[in-house]
């Protein structure tokens, strides 16, 4: 297999935790990083040790070359879309990381300048490749949950930040942060619906130093679909329970990144539908008494083997190779990443935060 050169861009969590650490992986059978482009000095010399590759100071360094496969943006969130832009421009395919741009209007900016260039641009949507989501996906789509009710995801945990991350001057906090995962796998489970709407939204600043959003919670509403609760919350100290929780018209579905539950109703032709009475109900007595019956649920669990941050990395990556070198169409396109922006748009549009630092 023809290995497809990457030049990476920044040496932060993502560039080298993330796509770095994929890189070196006994996973990674595919990819070689040939450049690693960071403004400082010692994680330049840390990451020519690391990558046995060159390394530069600045993005603009990279033009010209001819063997670079693609690039990957892994800057500050406020300089993906005018960096990926520059790289289109220049020639580049590009993977940006999240978030796509600040805008809806940046991130189809991205799609046309892409489509004007001959590239291929995507964000980096990895989640959406996490064994975790794929079992619910498959879950669902078997129908043994039957009709899909709601969908609940859930991002939180109790922490405190004070990085860049929190700043809105950086499009940064929670919800950009954070929140593409989320509401990415939920306009997945909603088909990409173009009528997906926010139906209701609430950000606030709890425990961060900065003056982003710490607490986020968007409610999704499509015709037709699963109305979708999503959280994005630093101030849940119960969070644990569930990432997904998937309430159907026979049973419920609960599951974190490595474990899932769910009971349901195998068969519910063994329980007829009863008569509505419109008078009180009693027993033979004539005593009041309430709606019981006994139902008898299958449960099922099991282990997830995997995760967003090496098998949905893979996967991502595999996808990016298909589509450079055999023409295969993105499953993830810009278009998506674009609908995922816009929601986060909305919610920030509906519920202003001061900005404090400039």
């Amino acid at each position: 297999m023809q290995p497809m050169r990457i030049a990476i861009i920044g040496q932060g969590r993502s560039g080298r935790n993330i796509h770095g650490s994929f890189f070196q992986s006994d996973l990674n059978t595919f990819c070689q990083v040939v450049c690693i482009v960071e403004e400082d000095e010692l994680r330049r010399t840390r990451a020519k040790e690391e990558f046995a590759c060159d390394v530069v100071a600045d993005y603009t360094e990279l033009f010209g070359r001819d063997d670079i496969d693609l690039v990957v943006n892994a800057t500050y969130s406020d300089m993906h879309y005018a960096i990926t832009k520059d790289l289109l421009i220049h020639g580049f395919h590009v993977l940006s990381e999240k978030p796509f741009g600040r805008t809806y209007h940046e991130c189809m900016d991205l799609a046309l300048t892409a489509k004007q260039h001959g590239r291929i641009v995507a964000a980096f949507h990895q989640s959406l490749y996490a064994p975790s989501f794929l079992n619910v996906k498959a879950i669902i789509e078997s129908g043994k949950l039957g009709q899909i009710q709601q969908i609940s995801l859930k991002y939180s945990g109790f922490q405190r930040r004070w990085d860049w991350q929190t700043l809105q001057a950086r499009c940064a906090g929670g919800l950009y942060n954070t929140g593409p995962h989320p509401i990415g796998q939920a306009l997945d489970l909603l088909g990409w619906d173009t009528d997906t709407r926010v139906a209701f939204s609430s950000l606030k600043t709890v425990l961060t130093s900065g003056d982003s959003d710490d607490y986020a919670k968007v409610i999704l509403q499509a015709p037709n679909k699963p109305v979708v609760d999503i959280e994005v919350i630093s101030a849940d100290a119960y969070a644990s329970d569930y990432v997904f929780k998937i309430y159907g018209s026979k049973g419920t579905l609960m599951s974190t990144n490595e474990h899932y539950t769910m009971k349901y109703i195998e068969d519910f032709s063994a329980y007829p539908a009863r008569p509505v009475q419109r008078t009180f109900l009693s027993d033979e007595k004539s005593m009041p008494t309430y709606c019981t019956e006994t139902l008898t649920f299958r449960e099922e669990s099991g282990n997830i083997t995997g995760s967003s941050f090496d098998v949905g990395v893979r996967d991502f990556y595999q996808m990016m190779y298909n589509t450079i070198f055999n023409g295969t169409p993105l499953d993830i396109t810009p278009e998506h990443a674009a609908q995922a922006i816009a929601i986060i748009e909305s919610a920030h549009a509906d519920n202003p935060l001061p900005v404090k630092y400039l």
